[in-house]
């Protein structure tokens, strides 16, 4: 019984993935853009401080709109954009499973911070780059009153996880896999 149990949920992740794919494939340069620096401002008010790290970062992927399905096991599909030097440079699609318990649909953020060109250009040679297998990416933690200490941040990349109800620290962005696409 735990094999039609097990193929049954993949083929419903597999066509959950396929709805968000196909809704988000409609999104244009133009608005994948305007998400992006609506999500930039966010971040900025939900975390003192976060300007100053988006200043010293060589680059900046933003998925402004992840949505995440599924019932037990699910998936997750969000388009964004690499920022370099504020200014879109190319376009990348994240997808991964999540597991534990769910149901429906949630939206989150994500933003992922190359500190170093090192770093910003390790990410641009891979035609796909897995996160905690091609590098690890360090949450950005917040101190007192939602400030981030931006000399406490020495990895050479990091993220970010928020939604509307601000930064999420108890999720992780490992096993999310990130290609470029054609905008």
């Amino acid at each position: 019984m735990r094999g039609p149990v097990r193929f049954l949920f993949s083929l419903f992740t597999a066509a959950l993935l396929a709805l968000a794919a196909s809704a988000a494939l409609a999104d244009s340069k133009a608005l994948i853009d305007a998400k992006s620096q609506e999500a930039l401002e966010r971040l900025r008010d939900h975390a003192a401080g976060a300007d100053k790290l988006l200043e010293k970062a060589a680059g900046v992927l933003v998925f402004p709109d992840i949505v995440k399905m599924g019932f037990g096991v699910g998936g997750q599909y969000g388009e964004g954009s690499l920022l370099v030097d504020g200014k879109p440079e190319a376009y990348y699609a994240t997808a991964g499973a999540t597991f534990g318990l769910q149901l429906g649909a949630q939206y989150k953020t994500e933003m992922i911070l190359f500190m170093t060109e090192e770093a910003l250009n390790g990410f641009r040679a891979r035609p796909g780059w897995e996160v905690g297998v091609d590098s690890r990416v360090a949450l950005v933690e917040t101190g007192r009153g939602g400030r981030v200490d931006v000399r406490k941040v020495a990895d050479p990349v990091v993220g970010f996880i928020f939604s509307n109800e601000g930064l999420t620290h108890d999720l992780s962005l490992k096993g999310s896999k990130i290609r470029r696409i054609a905008r």
